[in-house]
């Protein structure tokens, strides 16, 4: 059981609204649940951990490309995936609150206030009793451990029963037209607008399997307990990849992908000992294997990225309902016969990782309190977010030292050169430290004071976030060294 720092956790949220990062939605209209909004810093930061992914996926990988599909799809599309008829949530109700919970996240809970020992063994009968649907069982263990309800204290539950996640809508301009034909779904994954465009995509780029399908994008699920700020949202972003395989190879691929995408994480220089595995006990009915890579935020270890061995059952199944075949004629020769393998359904490998808890993971890494000692024995504080420079919003920020000499005016030729080449931010408000102090708690890497001096050799202070030290550089290096930490 992982140690919650549910204060770390508040701090995180109170700057992210603070300093420009997310923003509750509506928020002039006291909100909507669990529905937020990115803010200038936040969707530049949400961007460049997109673009990372999207680089190390497509860019890096020469059998990877990438599409765009529509959030709304064929209706039948969501019926052949299984979503319209096993998309759902155990849910319990509480007849006194009339508050709904997500069963496990209320056993979850209750299990995080127990003792390690008692809180693992907790959790793996629920695992067990969710394996085999045993709703009357999961039900008995929360009567058993005597599970109340956070809003009303009391332990009146109703029966467990199952609650689809999908919103629906209609096509249609008039009341008339509103007719069971004309009902379709906001997408709750991105993978289904890869599986249909398998072999469109094949085709045109020329891919030869083993290769991957990569895609970003909108997802939407009725998330009854959506809770824990961006963790969990009912409008959330995906970054999605399907790797199309042999037959019989899927084994060998998935242990590949399982290891590539923890390396991925690794690179961003956060240490291995926030990451680690999590192997499912209960599979998807389609599923021969499948793992999640869990981070360790202020709120304990959670799913960050899935990697899941999906058999051929997706293109199978469009392969079904659409009676469109959706196969691959591989040239190969099988050594096992001497021939080519021929035509079969491929087998898909997935990566499934969630951007917004990326961001979320990579937020609550990088915010720090931070107490400095001065030279005279006494000391200062400061808020600092150290997010790895190729994902900070801002990578440099130029400061003249004051608004006369003609100090901004050489400060604004140094913002016209380099902001071409990456983000960069310009203020001449408030003291020189005011200024770093806020430039420290925005992530900003490099800031740069433009001074006197500068004019006489044409050199700046740079000055670095997280060790606050300060060096003399030519202004003609100013770019090269940015663009190196960078990379």
């Amino acid at each position: 059981m992982a140690t919650n720092d549910n204060n770390k956790f508040q701090a995180v949220i109170a700057h992210a609204k603070e300093y420009g990062f997310v923003f509750p939605s509506s928020e002039i209209y006291d909100g909507l649940s669990a529905v937020y909004d990115y803010g200038p810093w936040g969707s530049e930061l949400k961007k460049n951990i997109r673009d990372y992914w999207w680089k190390s996926m497509t860019q890096l990988h020469e059998n990877i490309v990438g599409i765009d599909a529509a959030i709304f799809m064929h209706p039948t599309t969501w019926k052949a995936s299984g979503h319209v008829d096993n998309f759902s949530d155990p849910m319990i109700d509480n007849k006194d609150s009339k508050k709904r919970y997500r069963v496990d996240h209320l056993i979850e809970a209750h299990a995080e206030t127990l003792a390690k020992e008692e809180g693992e063994a907790l959790l793996s009968s629920m695992d067990r009793l969710l394996s085999g649907d045993d709703f009357a069982g999961l039900k008995k263990l929360i009567g058993d451990n005597k599970i109340k309800c956070s809003v009303s204290g009391t332990c009146n539950w109703t029966d467990i029963r199952q609650f689809n996640l999908m919103f629906k809508t209609e096509f249609g301009a008039t009341v008339a037209e509103k007719e069971e034909d004309n009902i379709v779904y906001l997408r709750p994954e991105t993978a289904q607008g890869i599986f249909v465009n398998f072999l469109n995509v094949q085709k045109t780029a020329r891919m030869k399997i083993p290769f991957g399908i990569a895609q970003t994008g909108k997802a939407f699920r009725n998330e009854i307990v959506a809770r824990q700020f961006i963790f969990r949202m009912r409008e959330f972003e995906q970054m999605e990849m399907q790797f199309f395989v042999r037959p019989g190879t899927e084994g060998a691929w998935y242990k590949f992908w399982k290891e590539e995408r923890l390396k991925w994480h690794l690179s961003l220089g956060i240490p291995a000992e926030k990451y680690r595995y999590h192997d499912h006990i209960k599979l998807a009915h389609y599923a021969k294997e499948a793992c999640d890579i869990e981070f360790e935020f202020p709120i304990g270890f959670k799913e960050l990225e899935g990697i899941h061995s999906r058999g051929d059952y997706d293109l199978s199944q469009h392969q079904l309902y659409s009676k469109k075949k959706l196969q691959y004629y591989d040239n190969d020769i099988d050594p096992a016969t001497g021939k080519p393998y021929g035509n079969y359904v491929p087998c898909v490998v997935e990566t499934s990782i969630g951007l917004d808890r990326m961001f979320l993971s990579v937020l609550s890494y990088a915010y720090e309190e931070e107490t400095i000692s001065k030279e005279d024995g006494g000391s200062d504080s400061r808020v600092v977010l150290r997010l790895p420079a190729k994902l900070a919003p801002i990578k440099l920020a130029i400061l003249p030292l004051t608004k006369k000499d003609g100090l901004p005016e050489i400060a604004r030729t140094i913002m016209n050169d380099c902001q071409d080449e990456f983000y960069c931010f310009y203020e001449e408000k408030d003291a020189i430290g005011k200024r770093y102090r806020r430039m420290d708690a925005i992530g900003t890497p490099f800031c740069i004071t433009v001074d006197h001096q500068t004019k006489e050799d044409q050199t700046v202070t740079i000055r670095y976030r997280d060790t606050m030290t300060q060096e003399r550089l030519p202004v003609n290096k100013v770019i090269e060294l940015v663009k190196g930490k960078i990379r």
